[in-house]
Parts: C-alpha cells; structure tokens; sequence
C-alpha cells in the first residue's frame, strides 16, 4: 500500500501559524504559464500516520542494522554512530565551500591531516580528496597516468593498461573512460598474475598496469614486488585498486610494494555506511613523481595556515569544490579513534574472520584456492548445482536466515562463485550462525533441491524475474498498486 492510498481528506500533520504579513497574490511571485492548474493531490495524513507507514516501510528492507551482510569485496560493516554525529557538528555541517579560506581553516586543517593519514597508510607522498567512490578514484589515477606519460613525451605509444582477469569490473571500465585499451592478464594456478604472462605483455605500449592486492579472490599476490619491477622497467605505472584495504591496514603499504597510485573507498573502509546510493569518497594517493599532477585543488600548510593550491601540472578539477567532505570528516574520526594499533587491529581481525569462516565451509563447498586468504574468500557452488540447486538458489535460500546474501558470479574466473567477506566487526556467535546456515542449505540441496529454488519464502518480497525486472522496470504509481 503506497501513502497516497492511506490519505483521508482534512487530516493534517502540521499547523501554521495565521500569516502576520500582508499576502502578495501567487501571480506577481510566479509568472501564469507555470502555475498548476489543479492541486498538487499530497497525500493528507496526521502526523503519527506518516512515521508509522515509513517506520514499517523500514522493516521490510535488510540493512548491517538488521542482520548479518557478508557482501564480498564491499566490506559492509557496521560504523560506529559517533562518527555520524562528528560529521553534523555544525563546524563540519553548515560551512560552504564559497567561504573565504580564512573562515574555513579547522575544515582545511581536517583535510590535510587527512591527506596525511591515508598517505602513511599507504606508504606514498600525497592525497587528492576530490574523487567521489572508488570507480572515481580509478579514473582520477588513470588521468594521472596518461598527464605523466604525456608529460614525458610518450603519451601516443603508451595506450594499455593491463588488468588481471580476476579484477573488479570497474577496472577495465575506468582505463577505456580514459582513453587505454584494457589488456587482460590471466591468474596463476594460485590465485595471482601471471608473471611468465606478464612479461610477454608488457612493452613500450604499456601505460599501467591495475592490480587489486589482496585481489578479489582473497589472496594476496606473492609476486607482487616481481610485478611491480616488471611493470616499472618496462616504463609503466603500477595502479592499486584499494578496494579490498580492509585487510592491509597497518599490516603492508602498497607503496613499500612498489605501487605509484593507491585509491581508498571511505565508504567501505573508513567508517561510513556503504550502499544506499552514497555519498562515497574514493580519495586517491600519489608516489612523490606524480604530485604535481593531481586533481585541483589540493591543501598545503604554508605560513601559519592553510591554502587551497592548484598542482603544477594538474589534470584539473574531478569533483565540484573538493569532494564528499562529511564523508572525510567521519574517515578522519575513525583513523583518529583507532589509531595506528587500531587500524591494524581492524585487518588482523578482518582477515582472521575471513580465514574461519572459510575453513569452516570448505568441506560442504568447493574452495577453488585452498590457501590462506585475507578479508575475504570465494567459495564455488559447482557441487550443490550438481544436484539441482545453483548458487542464485543459494543466495535466495539465505534470506530465509536473516543473512544478505553474499556477492555471487564474481569474480567471473571461479565458477558459480560465491564471494564472503565476514568483516572485523561481527562477532563469533554471528560467524557461527551464518557456518550453520550455510550447511544447512548444502544438505538441503543434497535432500530437497526444491526448497532451495523456491527460496526465499520467508521475505516480504518473494523471488522475482530478476531478467524481467531489468529488461521491463514497473517505474509507475499506477502499475504498481
């Protein structure tokens, strides 16, 4: 039932006070070819009425609040509130990005600070803020990368990016947004690049090469420094998608491992809700090579105060002003909160998780890569599809359980790939509620695939056309009731 359904005439939420000054016609305010010409038809509810319809609205959607959200390589965690009240301190909330640098220095000070953070945690020399979300942050590094190679004189021959087969779709979206041809690297029987691969690929063509580390089967590439020399003699850039940073906090930097560029996603590591449509924040972090050509503007300290300068050879602006900053104000929270002992506490509980949760699993589900992961691992629904049930039918099946289902089909290099990331902030009694439905769905596609195909059947929305759904959205009022 929609709200308007439940509108009585002549109830009212609200009350206004008697106008104390004389009324002007809506004539002389707005001009007659954009008047209505019949009323608005808001729906008329009192008060109570709309927050129970919203508050009940609520319940029927699955959110961290809820329950458990093993979304692999979009670390759903749950964020501590005080850093959503931090955020709307009116210092933070109610400035304007028009105001004098003079009026703004505390905001300014948040921002550098915050530049320097994520430029130690990532073992590199200097952050750009502006990016909006990680897919963002990609394409901002992606411009650096072909300004540095212009900027040498070797912008014309230096067209490819090259992108393991095992990476993030974004990835090989971002490099074609900026003008590369994608180039796709195979895995290893590990779980890694290529590296013979790798070696026969790279050239005088090479602009990059993207390399998500732990990548989004879980595991960390071995021959990453192998990599990295590869990709640097062959005169190329090595790109870190920091999408999966949730397990190298304070454990490895990318830049002691030889990357130039680093993105972060605030919003999946650094303390603020991830989905719902944002905002996000993917700043990105440069080698000192590449400083002066990051995105304008940038903060520095000079004199006794801060200052927003433009970089010497700066790809331009990528965001209006300089990006998410509320977002920035909760990541400078979290990272101020914890500390460096903290954050890394976060990766080694992140990856312990990730690590018994697998190793609980792997005898009623097929482990495509039996080593240690880290923040997160990929399962194959291969055996259960063998007796009727896929992994879609696993996912359905969960909801069932309270539990979000995990990201399924990707990445595309593990059959019916099922990809769990536990998070560091559930506990064990979660961890083990979720190993048991999972064995539990494992024998009922052993005992009665049915029931998993039929899932969910305890949702207040029961499985959809997911095909039709996209190819037909219902976009209108009228079709819906």
């Amino acid at each position: 039932m929609l709200l308007l359904d439940l509108s009585v005439p002549g109830r009212r939420g609200y009350v206004l006070p008697e106008l104390d000054v004389e009324e002007t016609p809506i004539e002389e305010l707005i001009p007659e070819a954009y008047l209505r010409e019949s009323d608005l038809g808001l729906p008329e509810l009192t008060e109570p009425e709309v927050v129970r319809y919203f508050t009940q609205l609520s319940r029927k959607n699955h959110g961290v609040d809820v329950g458990f959200y093993p979304l692999g390589s979009c670390t759903m965690k749950y964020n501590p509130r005080v850093n959503e009240d931090i955020a709307a301190m009116p210092g933070f909330s109610r400035i304007h990005p028009r105001q004098p640098e003079s009026t703004v220095q505390g905001a300014l000070q948040l921002m550098y600070e915050l530049d320097g953070y994520l430029a130690e945690i990532s073992g590199l020399a200097k952050t750009s803020l502006q990016p909006a979300a990680g897919a963002h942050g990609e394409l901002t590094g992606l411009l650096i990368i072909k300004a540095y190679h212009e900027f040498s004189g070797e912008g014309r021959q230096r067209r490819e990016i090259i992108i393991p087969d095992s990476a993030h779709g974004t990835n090989p979206a971002s490099a074609q947004m900026a003008g590369f041809i994608a180039r796709e690297i195979s895995s290893n029987s590990r779980g890694g690049v290529d590296v013979e691969a790798l070696r026969e690929m790279v050239g005088p063509q090479t602009a990059g090469l993207m390399l998500t580390n732990p990548n989004t089967l879980g595991l960390f590439d071995e021959n990453v420094e192998t990599i990295a020399k590869i990709i640097h003699d062959a005169g190329g850039l090595l790109y870190y998608d920091g999408a999966n940073a949730n397990a190298i906090m304070g454990i490895v930097r990318p830049g002691d491992t030889g990357f130039d560029i680093v993105h972060f996603n605030l919003h999946k590591t650094f303390s603020t809700p991830h989905g719902g449509g944002g905002p996000g924040s993917g700043p990105i972090v440069v080698s000192e090579a590449l400083v002066d050509f990051l995105p304008d503007p940038i903060v520095e300290y000079t004199d006794g105060k801060y200052h927003l300068v433009r970089p010497k050879h700066s790809i331009g602006p990528v965001k209006a002003f300089y990006g998410n900053f509320a977002v920035m104000v909760k990541a400078y929270a979290y990272i101020r909160h914890l500390g460096a002992a903290g954050l890394k506490r976060v990766s080694e509980n992140a990856v312990l998780n990730a690590n018994y949760v697998m190793n609980q699993l792997k005898q009623d589900y097929y482990l495509p890569y039996d080593r240690i992961c880290m923040h997160e691992f990929v399962l194959s629904g291969k055996r259960q599809k063998e007796l009727g049930a896929t992994t879609l039918d696993i996912a359905k099946r969960l909801l069932d359980y309270g539990v979000h289902a995990p990201t399924i089909y990707f990445p595309l290099i593990v059959d019916e790939a099922i990809m769990v990331e536990p998070t560091e902030t559930e506990s064990k009694a979660t961890l083990d509620a979720f190993v048991e439905a999972m064995r539990e769905i494992a024998q009922e596609a052993k005992d009665d695939p049915e029931k998993l195909r039929s899932a969910p059947t305890r949702t207040p929305v029961v499985r959809l056309d997911e095909t039709k759904a996209a190819r037909n959205p219902i976009l209108t009022r009228k079709a819906l009731v």
